[in-house]
């Protein structure tokens, strides 16, 4: 007999659209399985054998995330089936600066009223983003909150876990003055800054939905939901080839925050500002919210989504692999000895 509470849904939660919704979910879910994936969805905890062949001292990396305020564009927009893949991103991009490879993902859902469609659709993006970087979705939580938000709204976040063999987690100690820094472009904003986003854009009071040639006739909705890139597989790619020293994930805090944690003491970023490929959305930004460039590379990652640092002999091997991957990779700057952490010039 299926659960079911009148008394229940009297306060606001809706057991039965609960289930309506895990029933919309499992085709997506089915297409993330990998190797170590155990059972269905359904159960209390989610199960899965990682793939421990070959590997002398393996170490579980983890990370979690959300979307952030980003997530008030896909409510202004009613477009929900591509935040589910700024989740993943946020976590597995965070888990392959480690040199680990993503194994599975859960994801956590919080909302006004369970809209089962609109359940199904957020979770369809988030099985996107676990192919895209080759891990599955083994569970996760869907909760109504109801007089805590709005019946319309919802939050998202997720957890994600990969493995690396201790001898190939990625030491920032090996980075050295001299070493090249290459960008892995950005697909936009991607999941950080939003607060800034939407106060310089005016976002409450902007035209979402008209084509605008200054964003290559794409609307501010469109360009501002683009989803977070996923970089796992053309990373994972590049280190079975390269000795890589750094990674570094540019997300909030930009320039100045993310790449001083791949960098050891003593030792600095030197960016070649002109070689930035900066995509016009970070352009419409600094214009319309009056935002100083120092801002600019202070919130958001300006083009470049992920940095990767190797050994300056290394570095054409490097941009081939990654280009025969996929990425348009390109050199912006060099390790320097010093204290600044980073210098943009």
């Amino acid at each position: 007999m299926r659960s079911e509470s009148e008394s229940y849904k009297a306060a606001g939660v809706d057991i039965t659209a609960g289930y309506r919704a895990v029933e919309l979910m499992k085709a997506h879910i089915k297409r993330t399985k990998n190797e170590g994936s155990v059972d269905d969805i359904g159960g209390f905890g989610g199960m899965f054998v990682p793939p421990l062949a070959g590997m002398k001292d393996p170490v579980l990396v983890s990370g979690t995330d959300g979307v952030g305020t980003k997530i008030k564009i896909a409510f202004m927009t009613d477009k929900h089936d591509t935040v589910g893949i700024d989740c993943v991103a946020m976590c597995v991009n965070d888990i392959i600066c480690a040199g680990a490879r993503p194994l599975f993902f859960l994801d956590y859902i919080a909302c006004g009223k369970n809209e089962p469609e609109k359940i199904a659709s957020i979770v369809s993006g988030v099985a996107e983003g676990c192919v895209q970087s080759g891990c599955a979705l083994i569970g996760g939580e869907t909760a109504e909150h109801p007089g805590l938000m709005p019946e319309d709204e919802y939050d998202l976040a997720g957890f994600a876990v990969g493995i690396v063999d201790r001898s190939k987690v990625i030491d920032k100690n090996s980075v050295h003055p001299g070493d090249v820094i290459i960008a892995l472009p950005s697909s936009g904003v991607h999941s950080n800054g939003f607060s800034l986003v939407r106060h310089a854009l005016d976002i409450e009071n902007a035209d979402l939905h008209t084509p605008r040639e200054c964003l290559g006739g794409k609307s501010l909705g469109e360009t501002l939901l683009t989803p977070t890139r996923i970089y796992v597989k053309p990373v994972l790619a590049l280190l079975e080839q390269v000795n890589v020293h750094g990674i570094s994930h540019i997300t909030g805090g930009g320039f100045y925050e993310n790449l001083p944690r791949c960098l050891p003491e003593g030792t600095a970023a030197k960016i070649c500002r002109a070689d930035v490929k900066i995509p016009p959305i970070f352009d419409l930004i600094a214009k319309e919210g009056n935002v100083p460039e120092r801002d600019m590379f202070n919130t958001f990652n300006m083009g470049v989504g992920m940095a990767i640092v190797v050994a300056a002999e290394d570095a054409d091997r490097a941009l081939s692999i990654l280009r025969e991957a996929g990425e348009d990779a390109y050199v912006i700057g060099e390790v320097v000895a010093g204290d600044e952490g980073v210098i943009i010039c």
